[in-house]
């Protein structure tokens, strides 16, 4: 009994995550990072604000889905957009 639908799509997403992850973690073991604080007021590491962005991005896309009727490329932008916020102020 399959209880997931496994598509491309869903494929794509996860393997992004884990991208995102590998990549984040060799960047640290390379130029480890610096805690900062930023316009939220707590000090956060380029870890925090990724997990901060991903968080973000998917309370945006769940607003996009509930209250629009719009293609989700809309969204995805609104996440990058966000993302960049996040990694560059928080």
């Amino acid at each position: 009994m399959e209880w997931m639908a496994w598509t491309l799509p869903t494929a794509i997403f996860f393997l992004s995550i884990g991208a995102m992850l590998i990549g984040m973690g060799l960047l640290h073991m390379k130029y480890p990072s610096t805690p900062r604080v930023g316009v939220l007021g707590i000090e956060t590491m380029r870890g925090d604000r990724l997990f901060i962005s991903l968080l973000g991005s998917a309370f945006i896309n769940l607003a996009w889905i509930g209250l629009l009727d719009a293609p989700q490329y809309g969204a995805l932008i609104i996440c990058g957009l966000f993302a960049i916020f996040v990694f560059r102020w928080v």
